[in-house]
């Protein structure tokens, strides 16, 4: 929401989207935004591998994608299923979502209830490989350990 707000106040739009997994992990949200007619993100997690994609994608379903080999769970399982349509978040601008002094989860239930598409079909999702041993140790790198920042 943070990244989301600051590109509203660089003149972009406020832009977030929802990766919905399988219910072996958790959702994640990213801020999107448009740079020479392509889309990129910035995201906040304490994982190394969920983070900025630079604006090189031509399309959402494109960005969304390149999640998806990153989105493992602690079993290897390859968790990504759904995103959201971008949401507009100037939407919430009666509600002050800027800056009003209570959490926003009128936001977060905007997202649990809005459209998302899928990314796999079922035969697809029963013949994923899980990650290898590699993998799951990337997947592993955190920046921040009871309660301290490692790296």
């Amino acid at each position: 929401m943070l990244a989301a707000l600051a590109f509203r106040m660089h003149g972009q739009k406020p832009y977030i989207l929802d990766l919905e997994s399988s219910r072996h992990d958790q959702d994640h949200v990213i801020a999107l935004f448009r740079q020479h007619g392509c889309w990129g993100a910035v995201s906040k997690t304490n994982h190394a591998v969920l983070r900025y994609r630079e604006p090189v994608y031509r399309n959402i379903r494109e960005l969304v994608m390149s999640y998806f080999h990153e989105y493992v769970d602690q079993q290897g399982r390859k968790t990504l299923r759904r995103y959201s349509l971008p949401v507009d978040l100037s939407r919430f601008d009666h509600a002050q979502w800027m800056t009003n002094e209570d959490d926003n989860w009128f936001v977060a239930q905007y997202l649990v209830d809005v459209r998302h598409r899928d990314i796999l079909t079922p035969s697809q999702i029963a013949t994923l490989r899980r990650a290898d041993e590699i993998e799951k140790k990337i997947g592993d790198i955190v920046e921040w350990k009871n309660g301290e920042r490692i790296l």
